[in-house]
């Protein structure tokens, strides 16, 4: 198993982690999106398998992230991890250890003997089926760490059984990025000034972000009110056109009309985009197209740009500031 001669530092113990390593997945087709998402709300690069922060998440914050470790415990060696798990505190309930793939994978037999020579340390007892608490351990940054580990609740996948679909909305998984990749900080406001069925809207309440959702057409608005219901959420939507608002607002997503039956023209695109810049300073603006330029003509900078791939269908994704 692996050692690192040039991890120098002490092996190190403390019952407030360090820092956390959070496993993800994505499928290649949101790749982008994924690292965008990680990148927002983590503040660092993400690796192939896992990234490493000092910000503490909910793992379920992120469509993306399975895991949560706790970097509680590090260690150059295995041998040296042994030494330090026996002062991992289990308050007197049952544990169980589990083995992540993060910077080195191994195969599911490496992991069920790596968890039981470290986890034969662990000071309490071992539970498989149903334990109290879960620790993890994982090789990351040239050292190897253990500590307490949080699995993922997938409540985005539950917004999927809304009574009110449409055809051409963001799936909630998208969605949930979205509001992730404008909403980094959960205390800022939001506003969705085109809201549709509320997919952008109903992610942000689960997560405890103050946001308003507008739309102009009166059936877009009753069928997001029903999914708020449905969900027992506030009714945070409204009827009204977004070139007709007014106020300021932390942060805005703004997925631009594009059915059949919601041709925009050029002018009425960028007044759509000269009133997103002038209702916040953090800009989401998801489309079909590129539209790099009327961006830039209605007076935002762009920072960041990603690409949603379905099949032969593309969303173009794009991170902005206001300028004016």
């Amino acid at each position: 198993m692996l050692s690192n001669p040039h991890f120098t530092d002490d092996s190190s113990f403390g019952k407030e982690p360090s820092g956390y390593i959070y496993i993800y997945a994505c499928h290649e087709d949101e790749q982008e999106l994924c690292s965008l998402e990680l990148r927002c709300l983590l503040n660092q690069e993400p690796e192939s398998l896992y990234l490493e922060s000092r910000i503490a998440i909910p793992p379920e914050r992120s469509p993306f992230i399975h895991y949560r470790l706790d970097i509680q415990c590090e260690a150059a060696s295995l041998e040296q991890l042994e030494q330090m798990v026996v002062q991992l505190d289990t308050n007197a309930q049952t544990f169980k250890l589990i083995c992540l793939d993060a910077a080195q994978t191994f195969t599911y037999e490496e992991k069920r003997q790596l968890e039981r020579r470290i986890g034969m340390h662990i000071v309490g007892k071992a539970q498989m089926k149903q334990p109290q608490q879960v620790f993890g351990m994982a090789y990351a940054g040239g050292r190897w760490v253990a500590g307490r580990c949080y699995s993922s609740e997938p409540v985005w996948l539950h917004h999927n059984n809304k009574p009110r679909h449409y055809s051409t909305a963001l799936s909630t998984r998208v969605a949930r990025a979205a509001v992730n990749i404008a909403v980094p900080d959960p205390s800022a406001s939001l506003i969705d000034p085109c809201c549709g069925i509320g997919t952008v809207v109903i992610e942000a309440l689960s997560m405890g972000i103050t946001v308003t959702g507008y739309d102009l057409n009166p059936l877009a608005v009753q069928g997001a009110r029903e999914n708020l219901t449905f969900y027992e959420m506030p009714d945070r939507v409204k009827l009204a056109d977004m070139r007709e608002l007014e106020g300021h607002y932390d942060a805005l997503i703004l997925d631009l009309p594009y059915n059949l039956c919601s041709v925009l023209n050029e002018q009425e695109r960028l007044d759509m985009l000269l009133s997103a810049a002038r209702l916040a300073g953090r800009v989401l603006i998801i489309s079909t197209e590129a539209i790099d330029a009327s961006i830039r003509s209605a007076g935002m900078q762009i920072h960041e740009v990603c690409h949603i791939r379905k099949s032969h269908f593309t969303r173009y994704l794009w991170l902005c500031e206001s300028v004016g």
